[in-house]
């Protein structure tokens, strides 16, 4: 799991400006007048705001290969609760159509306590709505260390941003994180050849200066989880330069006096970079903190790197909410303004979504209406201030336009903490919601109406699973019936009922119905192509994705003499009838005859329940490389996985296609 970077170390001694840089040895008057020349023209970050974007936080049940409360909790096996828990800040989900039930109590307005998964496109879909919404210009999704157990969820989101940032006209780019990534120097290269450059091919992948933007966090920090010597980290460096990127260095706050949080030594690492963002978080809390951090680091930064052609891209931070320093947006806006005046290229917002911390701009619980009972956490109008839960993204958008000159220069605040006259009063929950028909793929519904103190302008109509719950259609106006189409044979659903109105309050769920579906014929072709897939390793290359993509000559290969291996593919939502599965290998006779030994898992849950034991299967050219395998009977499956001890063709398991058919 990647590690917060917050580090508590105590800001610098102030002063004036002029004693600030004496005492740093810059020379020569604070000027707010005259900006440092940049060293590039505005692109995707020169000129714009960009914001960290996490995306790291996953639940049971949403599909994600991590399968686990990621982030969420200090258990990841268990839900989110006060004694299990990872976050001090809770995220206002009204926005988000899929969210999970958490393990802790009901929010103070009796609403369950919920939680989105990153994982969900809708959600990451949302996240870069509210970007837009708020001129948002660019997000650099956070990646730490991809070789392991969290690379193929990491993978998936980098697929998911971009999908986002190309339907929301914003850019996107990925950010190293090193922190803990012990072989970094030889895997960040693989990595980005064999995986991330595919990206910069999206129209929405930022460039500057015509060259792909990349970032890396952590060089020359201090601390032990970033143990490095500069050497590697200046082959890194060059290397991505001579890759043809645009490269960030995420830095040390005192970078360039080689001190405090910098290892020393690093000045030529850092003067290698395009472009430096040093880190702010947990430096500065309040507003004398940061005009002290305007005198001592901002301008003489940014004379450093005006003086060696490098732009200069700081951080801004709405602050801990947990740690009350966020002043109802003042401590924020001071950055923004101090940023300006001094006359930086761009700016970096830490962070969008790092409700571990509590430094998240997203919309967050702006009272304790929205906040479960026994979270202990702050809302946003913690210091008495009412503040709505969209009050930083519409502070940032300020900021934003101040930066680029479409507003003036002000040390005043314009952005005011809630936008009166709105309606925050949710409609009643809709009553008696009932079951009036049923197929073997579909449930008719209907449901007693909400009122409301304006108007009910809609309803939607909620599938509920384990601890998630999933929009599966909507209704307008008055109309209290629905039906739900695709459904599968002989399979229990559950479902509620929420009332919208236009103000997008969003009712408590009316009561649950539980219904299961005739029986009907089994689903043909298979199951398996294009679904979700994952393995417990690869090699090279040869990906889960290569197992289920329709294309016999590509496939999976497990690490080398590392038994036992497996590979899993997710069926998704409700589970299929699983009888029969066809695997494969390549055809070509170069692949000569091979045995491997596989057991088989099958189930609606994981881990899959075993089907059939170890058994020794024969791949052989001349019957096509293929094996077929029956179960001694169908099987309610989601999940089904091949486990491999051995294989006497090659030291790994090797899968080209793995197919699931119900007959």
């Amino acid at each position: 799991m990647g590690v917060s970077r917050r580090m508590f170390l105590g800001t610098a001694a102030g002063g004036s400006a002029a004693v600030g840089l004496a005492a740093l040895g810059v020379v020569g008057p604070v000027s707010s007048a005259g900006a440092a020349p940049a060293a590039s023209g505005p692109g995707d970050v020169v000129g714009k705001v960009s914001v960290g974007y996490q995306g790291w936080f996953a639940c049971p049940g949403d599909g994600a290969p991590i399968n686990s409360w990621w982030h969420y909790s200090a258990n990841g096996g268990q839900p989110p609760a006060p004694s299990n828990t990872t976050i001090v800040a809770w995220p206002d989900v009204r926005e988000f159509s899929r969210t999970y039930h958490s393990g802790y109590a009901n929010l103070g307005n009796g609403q369950p306590a919920d939680l989105f998964s990153s994982y969900d496109q809708q959600t990451v879909d949302t996240h870069f709505l509210w970007m837009q919404q708020n001129g948002i210009d660019t997000a650099a999704l956070q990646r730490f260390n991809p070789v392991g157990g969290e690379g193929p969820t990491r993978d998936a989101m980098a697929a998911k941003v971009r999908s986002a940032a190309e339907s929301h006209g914003r850019k996107f780019y990925i950010m190293y994180d090193v922190t803990d990534w012990t072989t970094m120097q030889s895997e960040i290269k693989n990595d980005w050849t064999a995986k991330m450059k595919a990206h910069t091919a999206s129209s929405a992948y930022a460039t500057q200066n015509g060259k792909p933007v990349v970032c890396i966090w952590g060089f020359g920090f201090s601390d032990d989880k970033r143990p490095f010597a500069p050497a590697p980290c200046l082959d890194v460096v060059n290397w991505f330069k001579d890759q043809g990127c645009y490269v960030i260095g995420g830095v040390p706050t005192w970078w360039r006096t080689g001190d405090r949080d910098s290892r020393p030594g690093f000045i030529d690492v850092y003067h290698a970079f395009h472009a430096l963002s040093p880190w702010l978080v947990g430096r500065i809390g309040n507003v004398g903190d940061a005009d002290n951090f305007y005198n001592v680091a901002t301008v003489p930064d940014l004379a450093d790197c005006a003086a060696h052609g490098i732009d200069y891209l700081p951080c801004v931070l709405p602050g801990a909410v947990t740690l009350r320093q966020r002043a109802h947006g003042d401590f924020m806006w001071r950055q923004f303004y101090n940023m300006k005046r001094a006359g930086v290229q761009g700016i970096y917002i830490s962070m969008f979504d790092e409700f571990n911390e509590g430094n998240q701009i997203a919309k967050t619980a702006e009272s304790a209406a929205w906040l479960p009972t026994d979270s202990g956490m702050l809302a946003l109008d913690e210091d008495g201030t009412a503040c709505s839960s969209d009050y930083y993204l519409r502070l940032t958008g300020d900021g934003g336009r101040m930066l680029k000159g479409q507003i003036a220069l002000t040390a005043t605040r314009p952005t005011q903490p809630v936008v009166t006259g709105g309606d925050t009063v949710p409609p009643t929950a809709p009553g008696n919601l009932r079951v009036t028909a049923h197929t073997s793929n579909s449930v008719s519904l209907a449901w007693n109406a909400a009122t409301d103190n304006v108007a009910v302008t809609g309803y939607r109509v909620m599938s509920v699973t384990g601890a998630s719950t999933t929009p599966v259609g909507s209704t307008a106006g008055n109309v209290t019936a629905f039906t739900v189409t695709g459904l599968t044979p002989s399979t229990s659903y559950t479902y509620d009922v929420q009332a919208l109105d236009a103000a997008g309050d969003i009712s408590q769920p009316s009561n649950q119905v539980t219904v299961t579906t005739d029986a009907g014929a089994p689903p043909a072709g298979n199951l398996a192509a294009g679904k979700a897939i994952s393995a417990s390793s690869q090699t090279q290359v040869y990906f889960p994705g290569n197992a289920n993509d329709g294309n016999p000559s590509t496939y999976w290969e497990s690490a080398n003499n590392a038994f036992p291996q497996w590979l899993q593919v997710d069926l998704g939502g409700s589970p299929y009838p699983v009888k029969r599965l066809v695997l494969k290998l390549p055809p070509a006779t170069a692949w000569a005859t091979r045995t491997q030994t596989i057991s088989v898992q099958a189930g609606t849950s994981l881990p899959p329940a075993t089907q059939l034991p170890n058994a020794a299967y024969t791949f052989d050219p001349a019957s096509g490389n293929t094996v077929t395998i029956s179960l001694p009977a169908t099987v309610s499956a989601r999940y089904i996985r091949l486990n491999f001890t051995a294989n006497t063709g090659w030291p790994a398991a090797q899968i080209a296609e793995f197919e699931v058919y119900s007959t």
